[in-house]
């Protein structure tokens, strides 16, 4: 009986050649693990109306942890209009699977570390070495949504809120909103997970990302958890600023930076930008983490058009695995698949199209595998 097991999940489009990729380098690794497929992703949604089904929640509650490729996210209109005819007319509202699956599991800490590996002609500047710790259940993505909006709400609204005004005076349908929510809860374990982070690995300083000198309450509820938790953590410098004033200063001043905390939205730019300093999503990977179950993934999205041509660049997948088996505690194997991604970067001899080469995905992972 094998060790640990792992919920597969290709989702759809690249993710299917990366996860291909990403299989190669654990068989090398030699994880002793049952890797056991899940359904997930937009062909589920089309012939089931369900794009994370039931029997793959069931399959998520029996594993150690979970690989994800990538999913296919489009507009309700258009998610609806690709349904099986027999669906069509009940009325499904399309979720992104990742969040609901963040959101029931309870995978709060979205943990994305942005290294610039020595040799990566993508890198913005040598030696750039960030970490991101994203709220992952809340905030903007909390999936309170309303479109119309229904005639209670607008009347609710235009009682207790004053800026309201105008826009209660419009049809329900000429308008929507989306609510944003930030917990007393949600704010402190994001940010405690960040200083755990830096007192762990000897980080000098943890940065808040926000914007509560205009979304007074609830970014500056996540701003004021954030200042009472650093009260824990003396020898670690709290440092914060807006979300918009980071997207500049990181890019002025990236070495000033260090590990990165910030509600969900905020995180989501702000990592993409990090991964962007340091090569591009080809790099970019992500773990969502919870106390019980953690899901690896890279940070891309499905890039249908480049689906079954083994094209894109798997390291983003490579590097989640070396964080799923940090999860695991294999941190071992983990280091030594860190340092053949190293010298294959370094090295320079194998590229895939985005680093400037013609190597495929698969020669990307044959290439990760020979130097482990």
């Amino acid at each position: 009986m094998a060790k640990y097991r792992i919920a597969w999940l290709p989702g759809d489009g690249v993710g299917i050649d990366v996860l291909e990729a990403a299989k190669i380098v654990l068989d090398r690794v030699g994880l002793d693990a049952e890797y056991v497929p899940g359904d997930i992703g937009w062909e589920f949604w089309c012939s089931e109306g369900d794009a994370l089904p039931q029997r793959t929640l069931d399959l998520l509650q029996s594993v150690d942890a979970a690989l994800f490729g990538a999913i296919t996210s489009k507009p309700v209109k258009a998610a609806a209009a690709e349904l099986v005819p027999g669906l069509r007319d009940k009325g499904l509202s399309y979720r992104s699977p990742i969040v609901r699956m963040r959101q029931l599991f309870d995978l709060y800490v979205c943990l994305r570390p942005c290294k610039a590996y020595p040799g990566n002609a993508l890198n913005y500047k040598e030696g750039i070495d960030l970490v991101v710790f994203r709220e992952n259940t809340e905030d903007l993505y909390a999936g309170v949504e309303f479109a119309p909006v229904p005639q209670e709400l607008a009347d609710v609204l235009g009682r207790l809120a004053k800026p309201f005004g105008h826009f209660g005076k419009l049809p329900g349908d000429q308008y929507a909103i989306s609510c944003k929510i930030n917990t007393q809860l949600g704010s402190e374990r994001i940010i405690r997970a960040a200083f755990d982070f830096a007192r762990k690995f000897q980080r000098k300083k943890v940065t808040v990302v926000h914007k509560a000198t205009v979304v007074r309450a609830t970014d500056g509820l996540f701003l004021e958890a954030a200042k009472s938790v650093a009260k824990d953590y003396p020898e670690i410098q709290l440092d914060d600023a807006n979300i918009d004033a980071m997207t500049m200063w990181l890019l002025k001043n990236p070495f000033n930076y260090d590990v990165l905390v910030a509600p969900n939205l905020y995180g989501d730019i702000v990592s993409d930008l990090c991964a962007q300093m340091v090569g591009g999503l080809g790099f970019g990977c992500s773990g969502n983490i919870g106390e019980k179950l953690a899901v690896f993934e890279p940070t891309h999205g499905s890039a249908p058009k480049y689906a079954g041509q083994h094209k894109v660049n798997p390291l983003a997948t490579v590097l989640a695995v070396k964080m799923m088996l940090d999860w695991l505690g294999e941190t071992d194997k983990g280091a030594a698949l860190e340092h053949a991604v190293a010298t294959v970067i370094a090295e320079g001899k194998v590229k895939t199209y985005d680093m400037g080469g013609s190597h495929t995905t698969l020669d990307m992972g044959r290439a990760v595998a020979a130097a482990l």
